[in-house]
């Protein structure tokens, strides 16, 4: 009695000729009925899904197959497949298998269509032919698929997967395109943006933005000119590297791209000046102040005389103009500071339509992340039907792990995000508000005590126009718009008025000036959180409404 293994093998492109692995061991099967042959093995037959162009550590069912022959020397005669191109179409590979199994083991492998006879001669030869033509094939294969794919590359049409941001559409075997994704395009979109600014540095931005790509990919992100509507065709044969205009729709325009590439290579500045510049602690306000004769900045110095060293602020552009002791300047500027005192009701208010703005964030969020969960427990659910079908024999070992692939991918992605949205609830808002109106409540005291890059961050935020500086007092056409309405000093700008309506006190300098809280004559104005009419002349586009008293 002849001992047989049967060794069966499939990949992807072999499922449409009708050769699957249940072909295969219906043909193997009939094949030892007719020869007489006893079919043995720990597996009946042993089933790989691996590609004929594998090596023997991608091939497990054949290493099975070794060691079972190994353990049972002298009671296995032969190893039979179908075809030679089922078992490799490698030349090398069957040269080696050929030497395991029949020089050492002394068991011949072989085929039952166009079998090959070890004894004679030319079997070499016949070996080489019947791989070799298989071999041959694979590679032309692989050649008219580059040329295709390089082909579509030049036309403008993307081949392979889409990049995030954008998605794979197919509506048939060769009507297939990429569109934008549109849940996902908009984060990243403003991610492009952002860094374009240059005013962030990009890492910070993607933790903002888009937390759910790798630092990596970000990068390999933001320097692919696909979201331009521009293709990379690499080089191929004789034609060298070159871009294309793609047939895809632009996430982004080719000035913001370039923009983008400028900052990530050094050549924009990723922060503002003011800010990257070591700044003078005597001197901080410069370019903050302008002269009053000739409207151009202060600037500032630091002299040596009199046994000692001396700091001024002066103009810029004539030294006569204006030239102050920078200790008198920056004293009288914490003064000025000082006398900004929010109205507490105001601030009450700004702060709880802060939360409740952070509140509807938080709900919006948790609605996104529970649409999340519902899209990955149905992703989940189609991953365990694949596992389901390929236990049951339904599907190939090779295209389970396709399509597990896929849905991995999906699935890692939407857990990402989900975390991402879920994280929004857990921040420290409330922290972050108290700090925040403890610094609106106290700018004196903060101007006199922070670090002098602060100092510079916050005189920015707070006045979007120069401050004039006469040489004793300090004023300025306007605040930053929310907090001219939160620094409300009615009260005491009308009780002044009151006294002397013809006449400016000394003191009257250092606080804001009408067009921080305008004295008016019907009474006085309450915030309200809603939209209403236009109010008396002298405050039109105020959305505050007369309380008469």
């Amino acid at each position: 009695m002849i001992n047989v293994i049967l060794y069966t093998r499939v990949s992807t492109d072999e499922q449409a000729d009708g050769m699957g692995r249940e072909a295969q061991e219906r043909y193997l099967r009939a094949y030892c009925t007719n020869h007489d042959y006893n079919i043995v093995g720990d597996e009946q037959p042993y089933k790989e899904d691996y590609s004929a162009k594998s090596h023997e550590l991608d091939r497990p069912e054949l290493m099975k197959v070794y060691k079972y022959c190994k353990k049972h020397r002298g009671q296995v005669n032969k190893v039979l497949f179908l075809r030679w191109d089922r078992f490799t179409r490698n030349v090398e590979f069957a040269y080696t298998y050929k030497r395991k199994f029949y020089d050492e083991l002394g068991i011949e492998i072989n085929a039952i269509e166009a079998p090959i006879d070890f004894t004679r001669p030319d079997w070499a030869l016949m070996l080489a032919m019947y791989c070799g033509a298989a071999h041959a094939e694979d590679n032309k294969i692989a050649e008219r698929t580059k040329d295709g794919n390089h082909e579509h590359l030049m036309r403008g049409e993307w081949t392979g997967r889409a990049p995030r941001g954008y998605k794979n559409v197919r509506a048939g075997k060769h009507n297939c395109w990429i569109e934008i994704d549109k849940e996902k395009a908009p984060a990243i979109r403003q991610a492009f943006e952002e860094v374009a600014k240059g005013l962030e540095a990009p890492t910070r931005i993607r933790k903002r933005l888009c937390p759910y790509i790798p630092d990596s990919s970000f990068f390999d992100m933001l320097r692919n000119p696909f979201y331009a509507g521009i293709i990379r065709v690499p080089a191929y044969k004789d034609d060298p590297e070159q871009y294309v205009e793609g047939k895809h729709e632009a996430l982004i325009d080719k000035l913001t791209f370039d923009k983008v590439q400028a900052v990530i290579d050094g050549k924009k500045k990723s922060v503002p000046k003011l800010a990257q510049k070591k700044v003078n602690p005597d001197l901080y306000l410069r370019k903050f102040l302008v002269c009053p004769v000739c409207g151009h900045p202060l600037t500032g110095a630091t002299s040596t005389g009199n046994g000692g060293q001396y700091t001024y602020y002066f103009c810029n552009h004539d030294h006569r103009h204006l030239n102050r002791r920078a200790e008198e300047v920056n004293d009288g500027f914490v003064k000025y500071v000082s006398a900004l005192k929010p109205n507490k009701a105001v601030l009450a208010l700004y702060n709880e339509i802060l939360l409740d703005i952070r509140g509807d964030k938080v709900r919006e969020n948790k609605l996104q992340a529970d649409k999340l969960e519902a899209e990955l427990n149905s992703i989940q659910e189609r991953a365990d039907r694949v596992r389901d079908l390929f236990y049951d024999g339904q599907i190939t070992k090779l295209e389970k792990e396709q399509t597990m692939e896929r849905y991995n991918r999906q699935i890692s992605d939407l857990k990402e995000r989900i975390g991402a949205l879920r994280m929004s609830k857990d921040m420290k808002v409330q922290d972050k508000l108290d700090y925040s109106i403890n610094i609106i409540g106290n700018l004196g005291e903060f101007f006199r005590t922070a670090k002098p890059e602060i100092k510079v961050l916050l005189l920015g935020s707070i006045f979007p126009q120069k401050i004039e500086f006469d040489g004793k007092n300090y004023r300025t056409k306007s605040y930053n718009r929310m907090l001219d309405l939160i620094y409300h000093e009615t009260n005491k700008l009308q009780g002044q008025k009151n006294k002397k309506s013809s006449e400016k006190s000394e003191d009257f300098s250092w606080v804001p000036g009408a067009g921080v809280e305008p004295a008016h004559p019907f009474g006085h104005w309450c915030l309200r959180p809603t939209r209403l009419p236009i109010p008396p002349s002298g405050h039109a586009g105020s959305r505050r409404q007369p309380c008469w008293k």
